[in-house]
């Protein structure tokens, strides 16, 4: 099927959606995750500029692609879809989601029916990926005071959204699980490395993530409200602190070490790209999240349930797939790191170059 997101069929769709017609569309790409040095993105999506009702707007349009990580079937990628439509919009600071569409075999545009695929329509905000500030400090920029409070926002984000509780232990019990077997975590993305070499040593860290699991499921107390995907490139910045959050995923309620861990582990990520271990500005940006996380949100018991977590953002790392183009030494570092978290009953964050070996 040829795209369907044409101008005119867009119009048709928006007009559906607003109830009134539209007009003046204009469909730009955003790049689906593949700036930088990023290789593979769930979907590419969409600006939609338009009129509407005398005065311009703006949306996105996104959709998730056939393909691995439990996204094979319509079905894998309309569950997806609908329930990031549903969610979005109760997490602070979220962008919101407008409308979740169908595209039928004809090329034609529907608010739902008979689906040949889906698509979800979302609020547009402007900004920056917060991945650019880190880009520019591996880059040789100084760090700066903004940077180091950015750093501190979104930290108190994530202690504020993390004293949500969860309404039923029976999801902190198959988030655990999902971390390891879902498609798009522990094991989906081992199954997207490349045969060969690194079997052994993948198949060596899914049995320690086995352990891990069972280490954590019954720890049900920690299920609190998260984000479930709060990378770098997931966060626009405007001026000074302001900020949006794009994409949560997997679920709203989970462990908070999700969150802290997959953000902290990309001040780690572009050290070593940098220099071959965390030091300098991205040392001190990693141990001021730590440390700040640890005293506001009390929460001392993430160290004892981190490793599973930083495994599964490792694996996503350290995968050519992913990075095409890191260096061999980074993907052995961040290969050790995981071994070695794994190993230990608690994560501290004061060691992070000793794991990397």
């Amino acid at each position: 099927m040829k795209t369907p997101f044409t101008p005119q069929a867009l119009a048709a769709y928006l007009g559906a959606v607003h109830g009134r017609a539209v007009s003046d569309v204009r469909v730009t790409p955003l790049g689906g995750g593949r700036q930088g040095d990023k290789g593979y993105g769930y979907g590419i999506p969409l600006r939609i500029d338009y009129m509407y009702d005398g005065a311009p707007r703006r949306a996105v349009v996104e959709t998730v692609r056939p393909g691995p990580f439990g996204h094979e079937h319509m079905a894998d990628r309309a569950q997806s879809l609908l329930w990031a439509h549903d969610a979005f919009g109760r997490l602070p600071r979220h962008v919101v989601s407008l409308d979740v569409g169908a595209v039928r075999s004809s090329g034609a545009l529907v608010q739902l029916g008979n689906a040949e695929e889906l698509f979800m329509l979302a609020e547009f905000v402007e900004g920056a990926e917060y991945a650019d500030d880190l880009l520019k400090l591996r880059a040789g920029k100084a760090l700066s005071p903004l940077d180091e409070t950015r750093a501190d926002a979104l930290c108190d984000y994530l202690v504020e959204i993390h004293r949500v509780a969860g309404p039923d232990p029976g999801l902190y019990v198959r988030r655990i699980r999902e971390l390891l077997g879902h498609g798009e975590c522990i094991f989906g993305v081992v199954d997207s490395y490349p045969a060969g070499a690194l079997d052994a040593r993948l198949q060596e860290i899914e049995r320690r993530c086995l352990a891990w699991r069972w280490k954590l499921k019954t720890r049900t107390h920690r299920l609190r409200q998260v984000h479930g995907d709060f990378h770098p490139r997931n966060i626009m910045f405007r001026q000074g602190m302001d900020f949006s959050a794009l994409d949560r995923s997997r679920g709203e309620w989970g462990d908070a070490a999700d969150d802290v861990t997959c953000l902290t582990l990309n001040y780690l990520f572009f050290s070593l790209q940098r220099s071959g271990k965390l030091e300098g500005d991205f040392e001190r940006l990693w141990r001021r999240f730590w440390d700040r996380y640890l005293e506001r949100s009390g929460d001392r018991e993430i160290l004892e349930v981190a490793a599973p977590f930083l495994a599964f953002r490792g694996l996503v790392m350290a995968n050519p797939l992913w990075y095409p183009a890191l260096d061999a030494g980074v993907r052995r570092k961040l290969f050790n790191f995981i071994n070695a978290v794994l190993a230990e009953e608690r994560f501290e964050p004061a060691r992070a170059n000793a794991y990397c070996g």
